[in-house]
């Protein structure tokens, strides 16, 4: 029987002292640098591909293409891995060999399914591109889509690779690797885009030929960038003593993996019809409106990957333990502080992208190739869906919380009915909104889903464990709410009477920087004024960094 304890925002109370695990604020802090600077660089090849192939045909194509290896490994085995497998993992550590040939045979199961799924989808490019793409009003190019995807689609099994190994280092409380790998990988596909804008002439695309130059460049130099993300995790995993062999045959506990595993298949199956639908949506309506989905929800969820990611990756193996124990009342702890962590951060930021939207897209993706309207676009479809980075973030803290529990058939019937309120609404955009509107109306109907997934969740989980703290998590969230809204007032009344209109890269710069730090400064400040305890984490970690300087 737990003992109930007292909800606080120091993460190392005195009664889990005995518990080995590194602070929540250091873990999810020095994940949150390693972060930062990937969705800098991830965000910044998405703005070099821009620049260098435009918002149209040619980057539509690929990143449709490129994102369907990230499918069909979620498909496979991706949501399994970044959801049970850490529970199960730190479970087995009670084994008397520490859990070594479970893991291993993980490994070895994991491994040859992710195998045979991806020579299977390569052979099935041609499928793939028929499902995701509407053609119907020829803005399509289905051809250059099949291509790239059979250059991607082999990324499938070094995605998996590298969720595999970053699991078994997660579950070792080891986590800078996994955070900084991705780094080398944007680094990889950043160069291959400056070679493939250095190659002379155009992507072919009447016909689209498989050898020609640029094409291959930009194909297999992504396809190489995951592969050297993976093989980075290797020399850390051998560090911790971990040697790997291949280990076959069932035993229990892989039959309780397999059974957990198929109600996250399901989950990520039923996700990935909302996907369908959307790309379907997005291809079917005006040319580019692809891309610009694609980044402008890169930037949705970059404030989440900082912050949202680093604290879930750094909570997950405490919420496990816990779980694991049965320790209720400290899994309830962790699931209100983070909680309460998410909406002291995220909230202020949403205003912030809500205020400074159509500046962040002309100040970001004006340039190039790519006209400024387009750009406009993107940050107006920004600005319109950054309400729902909070409700976002508590979906995804909520699903760790089912996981820990061992339970993955709540988070599938909850994402059965977000893709039932998200579909008709995804249909109804294309009716009754103007083509070039529809990503807009596309990205606003994905943050109501998550309102939605996160108030269920919430629901679920208080009918499973009672007293969520939910006062004070309430209450955190409406003052963050009001903080918000007084820094995106302010920021408003800045630019109606003190700045120019966003006519081009300059002017929306100047917005940008303006707006952006008005806002936040005011709304943070609110948040101080009030004395919202969740603040403090935060401001002691940022002091730190200024020190270090």
């Amino acid at each position: 029987m737990s003992t109930p304890r007292t909800d606080t925002v120091a993460d190392a109370a005195p009664e889990r002292a005995e518990v080995a695990q590194p602070s929540l604020a250091k873990a999810s802090g020095s994940m949150a640098i390693a972060t930062l600077v990937s969705r800098i660089t991830g965000f910044f090849w998405k703005i070099v591909l821009a620049w260098v192939a435009s918002i149209g045909v040619v980057s539509d194509s690929f990143t449709v293409a490129n994102t369907m290896p990230n499918i069909i490994f979620e498909l496979l085995l991706g949501g399994v891995l970044a959801s049970v497998v850490v529970p199960l993992l730190i479970r087995s550590q009670d084994d008397p060999d520490g859990g070594a040939e479970y893991t291993n045979r993980l490994l070895t199961v994991g491994l040859t399914a992710l195998a045979v799924g991806t020579v299977i989808a390569v052979a099935a490019a041609p499928l793939f591109t028929w499902i995701y793409i509407d053609d119907t009003s020829g803005e399509a190019n289905p051809a250059l889509v099949t291509a790239l995807a059979y250059l991607l689609l082999p990324e499938i099994l070094f995605y998996g690779l590298f969720a595999l190994l970053s699991a078994i280092l997660q579950a070792k409380n080891v986590f800078a690797p996994t955070a900084w790998a991705p780094v080398v990988n944007n680094l990889v596909i950043i160069a291959t885009l400056l070679t493939y804008a250095a190659l002379p002439g155009e992507i072919s695309l009447d016909p689209v030929r498989m050898g020609d130059a640029k094409l291959l460049t930009l194909g297999i130099g992504v396809t190489l960038g995951i592969v050297v993300q993976s093989a980075i995790l290797v020399p850390y995993l051998r560090r911790t003593g971990f040697k790997f062999k291949w280990t076959w045959g069932l035993d229990s506990r892989l039959k309780e993996f397999g059974g957990l595993g198929l109600w996250v298949l399901g989950y990520v199956g039923i996700s990935q019809i909302g996907m369908v639908v959307t790309q379907r949506v997005l291809t079917g309506a005006a040319e580019g409106g692809a891309t610009i989905y694609s980044n402008a929800w890169l930037l949705f969820q970059l404030p989440y990957g900082i912050i949202g990611v680093s604290l879930l990756t750094a909570i997950l193996p405490r919420m496990s333990r816990a779980a694991a124990d049965g320790d209720t009342a400290r899994l309830i702890d962790d699931l209100s502080l983070g909680s309460r962590l998410s909406a002291v951060m995220l909230v202020p930021i949403s205003a912030v992208l809500t205020g400074t939207g159509s500046a962040i897209g002309v100040a970001l993706f004006g340039g190039g190739e790519t006209d400024v309207s387009d750009a406009r676009r993107l940050g107006i479809a920004l600005a319109f869906s950054a309400f729902g980075l909070l409700p976002y973030a508590l979906v995804m803290l909520q699903l760790r919380v089912f996981y820990a529990m061992k339970d993955a058939r709540t988070p599938t019937l909850i994402m059965v009915v977000m893709t039932v309120v998200k579909i008709p609404l995804m249909y109804l955009s294309a009716a009754v909104v103007e083509p070039d509107q529809v990503v807009i109306s596309v990205m606003l109907v994905n943050s109501l889903t998550f309102v939605v997934g996160a108030v269920l969740g919430q629901m679920w989980l208080w009918v499973r464990l009672g007293n969520l703290h939910s006062k004070r998590v309430v209450r955190v969230i409406a003052i963050s709410a009001l903080a918000g809204l007084v820094g995106l007032g302010v920021s408003w009344l800045v630019r109606a009477f003190a700045l120019p209109e966003v006519a081009g890269m300059a002017t929306a710069w100047l917005a940008l920087v303006v707006q952006g730090v008005v806002a936040s400064l005011v709304a943070f400040g609110v948040l101080a004024l009030f004395k919202v305890p969740e603040l403090t984490p935060a401001t002691s970690r940022i002091t730190r960094l200024v020190r270090r300087r």
